[in-house]
C-alpha cells in the first residue's frame, strides 16, 4: 500500500514517462515501445553543486512514470543521480500527478540489505524509505541484489523484473542441442539461478542440471571452494544479478572448467564493470559475457573483453511493464514465471 492516498484517477490518455540524466536514451527505447512521446523536463545545476528539475508538462490526474538507472558513472555518482530522482518525484507529486511510479533499471544500495557485522547500515531500508518519502506509489526494478530483501523494505508497491527471457533468446542457439548446467557463483543467488534454469528448462524442453559454489565475504575478502553441481561434459552458464570487479565470476568459471565443463557463459543483468574487472575477466576461460543494458555506459579496459561481451537490450521488458502496470496487465505474465512452482 502507498504512503500517500492517490490524489485523484489517472486520465485514460496513457502513461507519461520521464527519463533523466544518463538514463535518457534508454528512456526513449522504452518509449518507442510503448509509442509514446518522452515527456520534456528540466535539469538545471548551479554554481555551489546544487541542482533543480522539474516537470515541462501537466501532469495533473495523470499516471507517470519517472527512469532513471542509478549507477555511478564518470558523471554522477550514485548519491547524485538518487537525489535527482527524488526531487523530481517530489515535484509531481507536487503537481498533482495522480499516480507516480519510479523506473529504476538498476537499483543503487541493494548489496548492502542485511547487517553481517555490529551497528551495520542496512541500506536497502534506509533507500526505500528515502522514496516512500517523497511520496512514491510504485517503484519498478530489474534483478534487485537480494529479491525478498528488497520487497520486504519498501511500504509502497514494487514490480521486480528479470532478464531470464532475454537472455534465453541469446543463449539459446549458442548452446544447441548440449547437455546443460545453470550455475549459481553463491549460495545467496541459488533462488535466483534456479528460475533461470526451470525457465531454461520449459524453453529448450529437456532437463537443465544445476549447482553452486561456496562464497564467504569478509572485509573485502572471498573465500570458500566447495563446488556442488554436475557440470562435466556440459556446457555451463553462470548467472549472477551483477558483475563489479569480476572476481566471483572468474572464480567460478575456473572451478566449472576443473570440474571438467565444456564451454563456459557468464550472464549477468547489471555489468557495472569496476576497472579491475576487465583485466580480470580477460584471462577468465569462458566463451562468450552477456549484460543488459540497464547500465548505460562502456567498462573501463572494454578491449580486454576481445568481443566477448554482449549487451542485450531489456527496454522492451520494462515498455511492457510500464504498459501492464497501467492497464492492470500481468507482470508474472510477462516474466515467463507463471505456471513455475511456487516455494
Amino acid at each position: 500500500m502507498s504512503i500517500r492516498p492517490r490524489t485523484g484517477t489517472p486520465s485514460d490518455d496513457g502513461p507519461l514517462l520521464f527519463a533523466i540524466g544518463a538514463s535518457g536514451d534508454f528512456g526513449e527505447r522504452v518509449c518507442d515501445r510503448l509509442h509514446i512521446r518522452r515527456s520534456a523536463h528540466e535539469e538545471r545545476s548551479f554554481e555551489d553543486g546544487e541542482h533543480k528539475i522539474r516537470p515541462l508538462r501537466n501532469v495533473r490526474n495523470r499516471d507517470v512514470y519517472v527512469l532513471h538507472s542509478l549507477h555511478g558513472d564518470d558523471e554522477q555518482s550514485p548519491n547524485d543521480k538518487l537525489c535527482r530522482l527524488l526531487f523530481l518525484i517530489g515535484a509531481l507529486k507536487d503537481a498533482a500527478a495522480a499516480h507516480v511510479t519510479a523506473v529504476v533499471p538498476y537499483l543503487c544500495y541493494s548489496r548492502k540489505d542485511r547487517q553481517t557485522k555490529t551497528r551495520d547500515p542496512v541500506t536497502t531500508r534506509y533507500v526505500a524509505q528515502l522514496f516512500e518519502a517523497v511520496g512514491t506509489d510504485r517503484l519498478i526494478t530489474m534483478e534487485a541484489h537480494n529479491p525478498a530483501a528488497f520487497q520486504n523494505a519498501f511500504r509502497c508497491d514494487t514490480e521486480h523484473l528479470d532478464a531470464n527471457l532475454a537472455f534465453i533468446e541469446y543463449f539459446r542457439p549458442l548452446v544447441g542441442d548440449a547437455p546443460l548446467a545453470v550455475i549459481s557463483p553463491d549460495p545467496g543467488g541459488v533462488k535466483r539461478a534456479d528460475i533461470f534454469r526451470e525457465t531454461m528448462e520449459r524453453a529448450l524442453n529437456r532437463p537443465v542440471a544445476g549447482g553452486f559454489m561456496e562464497k564467504h565475504r569478509s572485509m573485502g575478502k572471498v573465500t570458500g571452494n566447495v563446488f556442488a553441481g554436475d557440470v562435466a561434459g556440459r556446457t555451463v552458464i553462470v548467472i549472477d544479478d551483477l558483475i563489479s570487479t569480476g572476481g566471483t565470476m572468474v572464480r567460478v568459471a575456473e572451478a566449472c572448467r576443473d570440474h571438467g565443463a565444456s564451454r563456459i557463459f557468464l550472464a549477468a543483468t547489471h555489468g557495472l564493470f569496476s576497472e579491475h574487472a576487465g583485466p580480470a575477466l580477460s584471462q577468465a576461460p569462458v566463451e562468450r559475457i552477456a549484460v543488459t543494458n540497464t547500465v548505460a555506459w562502456q567498462p573501463p579496459h572494454a578491449a580486454a573483453f576481445d568481443q566477448r561481451l554482449a549487451v542485450i537490450d531489456v527496454a522492451g521488458v520494462f515498455a511492457e511493464a510500464i504498459r501492464r502496470c497501467h492497464t492492470g496487465g500481468s507482470i508474472n505474465e510477462l516474466l515467463g514465471i507463471e505456471d513455475l512452482p511456487q516455494p
